[in-house]
């Protein structure tokens, strides 16, 4: 037999790669079939230990230790899910990459053989036939092993993502016990009020890394079960909540569960986090933020907004109507935010420790700065909409550095923003003269604007199903359909609010003007449905709960109505002393800030 000429360097270098490209596509498929079988053979989130500590809170929803656990617990399940991820992603792009670069590195031997090597002394007639076979059947079994690998691998993410999907939303409903989640409709159809958790992660199209997770914001579950803002979640006037009351007397002390009284004046109205209801209060020399306790009322904490640098030597002058402490403050659950009529923006943890403290500089307008605070994620987003320097800014909520701040060619303004999920993502909702203008909520960046109010813009907007409605004064009330070209759907110039921001449903718009007259209109042809005038001045923007409408005007009479398109008048409920501020309703309660006390109404 001839002896074979020693292979050549090239053919003998590609032979080692592709032998080194074989080896690494088995270890990948290895380590994916094992992950797999991992994930089949065991549930860590379903562990009894687990199973324990969430059947422990739901007979047991003020444990704040046990509850942080379950949090945890929910942010290191999150950070597992975008590590896998992550993972099996990576690993199906190697295997595949390997794959072909041991293909490429065969026919390139094969191209360099200019011979054909000698036949064995043994004479045999079927060898090119059988070697033929042998290196299909290899090629076929190694295929098979690649795809069903990769098949795994799809499996196994989806697994994952399904199994992590129902551990958290099993965790999330037992944070406010047994039956929280019955009372809370969620749904991700896009309809007013429908808000998925993709509004706290991935709604922006932005990506997130899980280091962010880690830091900790809210999900959509917990901020529907608290008030977390003006007007609720996301600002936009709809508790998502059940049996909130509806009878009440302030004088006669009937369904008062308490009040206490406010040390400083404000017009701004509650928010409620668990057990924490959070109000400002200032006047010429002082700030000042209070933390009742939800359950009894007393003041657990008062924090002082001083010695900020930046902050001017001498308060604004402001309108009586709106003080020194208009804005309402918001919070993310984990820190709570205020901000007053001298810019002074201040960061509290939930014991009255401050976290951070900046002035935004002096508010340059003729009434006294009132636009309220919200939240997106871990953002605190403001809309500082002054005389010669419009724009609206997030800070981080942990350092209170600026994250992103768009420039507003816009005249001053006194409304808050939005934030709504619209189908496809969450966008950022403001309105001052010339138009109504909507933001990447994670970015900042515009998405776009409608020319359609003019005047000293007071009222917020509303959104509901596609549509966003916007009203002033001396204006319009405009409908717009949103999109990605958005148009003016209908508007109406014969009630206007100045103070009051309406309300929506799917099929109904609410609007109270601030002499007291409430309408009804259809959302989407804007044909009138009823009016009704209640005598007494309303500066309360009306929220919507279990289909009513709940109205109060400045005596503190909280007029409800059915949310249809006949009038019916439900209840009127006296307070016992004036209100201009918008109630907050959470956990079967009604939390009222009066002129001079705040109350919690309740059975």
């Amino acid at each position: 037999m001839k002896k074979p000429d020693s292979p050549d360097p090239t053919i003998k270098l590609l032979r080692q790669i592709a032998f080194v490209s074989a080896l690494f596509a088995v270890v990948l498929c290895i380590l994916i079939l094992v992950n797999w079988l991992q994930l089949h053979r065991a549930d860590p989130l379903n562990s009894p230990a687990v199973k324990t500590m969430i059947d422990r809170l739901g007979s047991d929803p003020d444990n704040a230790q046990l509850r942080e656990q379950v949090r945890t617990l929910d942010l290191l399940s999150r950070k597992a899910y975008f590590t896998s991820q992550w993972q099996i992603r990576t690993g199906g792009y190697l295997l595949l990459i390997s794959v072909l670069i041991i293909a490429i590195c065969l026919k390139t031997i094969e191209y360099f053989h200019k011979k054909l090597p000698d036949l064995p002394e043994i004479k045999n007639n079927t060898y090119w036939i059988d070697r033929k076979i042998n290196r299909r059947w290899v090629g076929y079994t190694g295929g098979a092993v690649v795809l069903v690998t990769l098949v795994f691998a799809f499996l196994s993410h989806n697994e994952l993502e399904n199994m992590l999907g129902n551990a958290v939303s099993r965790g999330t409903d037992t944070i406010s016990g047994k039956n929280a989640s019955k009372n809370i409709p969620l749904s991700t159809s896009g309809k007013a009020g429908s808000v998925p958790d993709s509004l706290l992660t991935l709604a922006t199209g932005d990506s997130i890394s899980s280091d962010t997770l880690l830091d900790g914001y809210p999900t959509w579950t917990e901020i529907i079960r608290n008030f977390p803002s003006f007007r609720g979640p996301g600002g936009n006037g709809i508790v998502y909540q059940k049996n909130i009351p509806v009878s009440w007397n302030g004088k006669s002390g009937k369904n008062v569960i308490w009040k206490s009284g406010i040390p400083l004046p404000g017009y701004n109205s509650p928010v409620v986090w668990n057990n924490r209801v959070f109000l400002s209060g200032a006047n010429e020399t002082r700030r000042e933020v209070y933390c009742f306790d939800a359950k009894t009322g007393k003041i657990l904490w008062t924090a002082r907004a001083d010695k900020i640098t930046g902050s001017p030597a001498k308060a604004p002058t402001v309108n009586k109507e709106t003080g020194q402490a208009a804005p309402t403050m918001t919070t993310d659950g984990r820190r709570v935010y205020a901000i007053f009529a001298n810019g002074d923006l201040i960061a509290l943890d939930f014991h009255g420790n401050r976290i951070w403290a900046k002035n935004l500089g002096s508010p340059a307008n003729h009434y006294g700065h009132s636009s309220s605070l919200m939240m997106f994620r871990d953002m605190l987003i403001v809309q500082y909409d002054q005389r010669g320097s419009a724009n609206v800014m997030a800070l981080a909520g942990k350092t209170g550095d600026v994250v992103w701040k768009t420039a507003r060619n816009v005249k001053v303004s006194w409304s808050s923003p939005v934030v709504a999920f619209t189908g496809k993502k969450t966008e950022l909702l403001l309105a001052a003269e010339p138009y109504v203008a909507s933001y990447n909520a994670g970015n900042g960046k515009e998405l776009w604007k409608m020319d359609c109010i003019s005047g000293e813009v007071g009222p917020s907007v509303a959104y509901a199903d596609g549509v966003v409605f916007s009203v002033n004064d001396y204006s319009k009330l405009a409908a717009i359909q949103i999109g990605e070209t958005p148009k003016l759907l209908w508007e109406n110039s014969e009630y206007l609010s100045d103070v009051p921001s309406p309300v929506a449903s799917g099929k109904y718009l609410f609007l109270v003007t601030s002499y007291g007259t409430a309408v009804c209109y259809d959302a989407k042809t804007g044909e009138k449905y009823w009016e009704h005038e209640f005598d007494n001045t309303t500066y309360a923007s009306p929220i919507m709960a279990e289909g009513k409408v709940y109205i109060m005007d400045k005596t503190g009479t909280m007029h409800i109505v059915k949310a249809d398109r006949t009038f019916s008048l439900v209840v009127e409920s006296p307070l016992g002393e004036g209100s201009v501020c918008t109630p907050a309703m959470v956990d079967g309660r009604i939390y009222i800030r009066g002129d001079k006390n705040l109350y919690c109404i309740g059975k």
